[in-house]
């Protein structure tokens, strides 16, 4: 999850101090000192997350505003249709939807969340994209749009099933949002944006809060007992166990979103047969895999035993098999189930749930099962 980087070139995010007085362990990430756990540690993190609401800091993320030209929010959407395989115009005010860039060949450039804020469109991109994203955005869409790049306010995510009653003391409206429901709210006193969502599988929210005023808010959110830290590690724990993807590792610029077990995401509308079927990049491939299939899946993967299959790991159809017929490209512990869980890549042909794997560890074959994801039950507020 964490790559090596130039430690004099690194970024650091509005809370970057607030981590260190909290006993916060830095690490490179995505181009920014971000904590990857607190003295809690890992697991506790993890699992209070699950049983109370945890405090993420992804001020690292791109944050980024669409304004059309003309005044139309449903000219921003079709604007951005050029790009994304999602329905964008059929966002409704108030509303966010999950989406993805893709290219010539139909493989990912960025997974985004897109939310209609009445005048305009907000976006959520990833870290080690948002140059790209942004730059992808100018490019092609400068004629319809203004694109505000928001660089200057934070991201907090309050995840678990204590993040809205954490959140309802400072929010009067928090309570009444439903899951993927977002705009503008007051927070404290503060101007935020807040979303109803989250990537822990959890219910919670994001904050989108002015940089200034972002350790402030931190702060009070923590005042409250329920309400703990969360690194890094923790999240991609929380993540994996959720079934969610992580950019770079399980999609990529190679993967199609119907390879990837996203087809959920793309809409009636911009499929074959649909209103506006069609006209983003790699439609045709795209397409194709809808209607034809795709040659191989993403698939949530569990060991008969008790170590963890890590990333980059192998996968055979049998013990013998010299040919890989496959990947695991997330991998580790859950702490909420007390066991490994891993997702990959194999061929659809293979992607049935109980088909048999085996996972080359150490120059040993460990037996996997594909299993049902998520791995564990999420407790979206719908």
């Amino acid at each position: 999850m964490l790559a090596r980087e130039d430690q004099n070139s690194l970024r650091r995010t509005p809370l970057y101090g607030l981590h260190v007085s909290l006993g916060g362990k830095m690490v490179p990430f995505a181009g920014y000192e971000m904590p990857v756990q607190y003295p809690a540690g890992v697991l506790k993190e993890h699992l209070h997350t699950r049983a109370s609401a945890g405090l993420f800091d992804v001020s690292h993320m791109g944050q980024i505003a669409l304004r059309p030209k003309s005044g139309k929010v449903e000219d921003a959407a079709k604007a951005l249709e050029k790009l994304v395989p999602q329905d964008i115009v059929a966002l409704a005010p108030g509303r966010q939807r999950y989406a993805q860039f893709t290219n010539p060949d139909g493989g990912i450039l960025d997974d985004l969340m897109v939310a209609n804020f009445g005048d305009h469109l907000f976006l959520v991109v990833n870290a080690a994209c948002k140059a790209e994203d942004e730059a992808h955005l100018r490019a092609h869409l400068s004629d319809d749009c203004i694109i505000d790049s928001l660089s200057q306010r934070a991201l907090i995510a309050l995840q678990g099933p204590k993040a809205e009653a954490a959140l309802a003391k400072l929010c009067a409206e928090a309570p009444s949002m439903k899951f993927m429901d977002a705009g503008p709210r007051k927070v404290d006193g503060l101007d935020c944006f807040v979303s109803r969502s989250g990537y822990t599988g959890e219910d919670g929210f994001e904050i989108s809060v002015p940089g200034g005023d972002a350790e402030r808010l931190a702060k009070t959110l923590l005042d409250n007992s329920d309400v703990l830290p969360i690194g890094l590690g923790a999240r991609d724990s929380l993540r994996l166990e959720a079934g969610l993807c992580l950019y770079g590792h399980d999609i990529d610029a190679t993967t199609t979103p119907v390879e990837a077990a996203l087809e959920w995401s793309v809409q009636k509308s911009r499929r074959t047969g649909g209103a506006r079927a069609g006209g983003f990049p790699g439609a045709a491939k795209i397409l194709a895999h809808f209607d034809q299939g795709a040659n191989r899946r993403r698939v949530g993967l569990r060991t008969e035993g008790r170590a963890p299959v890590r990333e980059g790991a192998l996968l055979f159809a049998d013990v013998t098999s010299n040919e890989p017929i496959g990947r695991v490209t997330s991998g580790g512990f859950g702490p909420s189930l007390n066991a490994p869980v891993a997702m990959g890549y194999v061929p659809t042909a293979q992607s049935a749930l109980g088909t048999q794997l085996f996972a080359e560890v150490r120059g040993q074959r460990l037996a996997m099962q594909v299993a049902a994801m998520p791995f564990v039950k999420n407790t979206y507020k719908r």
